[in-house]
């Protein structure tokens, strides 16, 4: 990409992150009504009726987790409800059972900009989690700022470096891809409100982000 602030060409690459994420679970509904096309047999059949149901579920989780991180969180004020940040994140990692949540948010509002860093960081740490492990997601809103935090630990943690080089403002224009345009966004929302991102060194036992965002004006 040759120009990071080109708004089209960053959108298509946050679509084509999108779409990526959904071709799977997308892709198995098509094979489970095909299998249910040709299948007479009731044992197999209620196996496709699962596989649907569970492909499904899968498609909507994504979708409302996605609505929230990328999109504009439209039906909602200024502020979010934190409840659905969590069902939300809860609902990404809930399939494969692989990734514990804690949930350390007390508020019950916050405002759309750090609900958007919180679900993105979470993301970004969760995906590091390869063989699974606990994720604990934390926010504070004090006077003038919200504080949020995320900590992944694990077996194996694997956080790609270009993720870790774009959450750090360090990634070149020519470096950015549909991979790494959700780590790229996080930072330039951050940065352009007048806050800032932390992140744990490299090899470190865990994997700690932190977001400091000023209260808008």
């Amino acid at each position: 990409m040759t120009n990071p602030t080109d708004s089209i060409e960053f959108a298509s690459l946050l679509c084509s992150r999108l779409c990526h994420d959904l071709l799977s679970p997308v892709g198995a509904l098509n094979n489970g009504l095909e299998l249910m096309a040709d299948e007479t047999d009731p044992e197999m059949r209620q196996r496709c009726l699962d596989l649907l149901a569970d492909s499904a579920k899968t498609s909507a989780n994504k979708l409302k987790f996605f609505r929230l991180a990328f999109g504009s969180a439209g039906g909602f004020g200024d502020a979010v409800p934190t409840h659905e940040a969590r069902v939300a994140i809860e609902g990404m990692f809930s399939g494969a059972g692989r990734v514990k949540i804690g949930w350390l948010v007390e508020d019950d509002m916050l405002d759309k900009l750090p609900v958007k860093v919180l679900l993105n960081l979470a993301l970004i740490a969760g995906d590091a989690l390869v063989r699974g492990g606990q994720l604990d997601i934390g926010a504070e809103k004090r006077p003038g700022v919200t504080e949020i935090v995320v900590r992944a630990e694990g077996p194996k943690l694997v956080l790609d470096p270009d993720l870790r080089a774009a959450l750090a403002g360090a990634l070149p224009p020519e470096g950015l891809a549909s991979r790494t345009a959700a780590a790229w966004m996080v930072r330039s929302l951050v940065t352009n409100a007048g806050g800032d991102i932390a992140l744990s060194p490299a090899g470190e036992p865990m994997l700690l982000f932190g977001a400091s965002i000023p209260e808008r004006g």
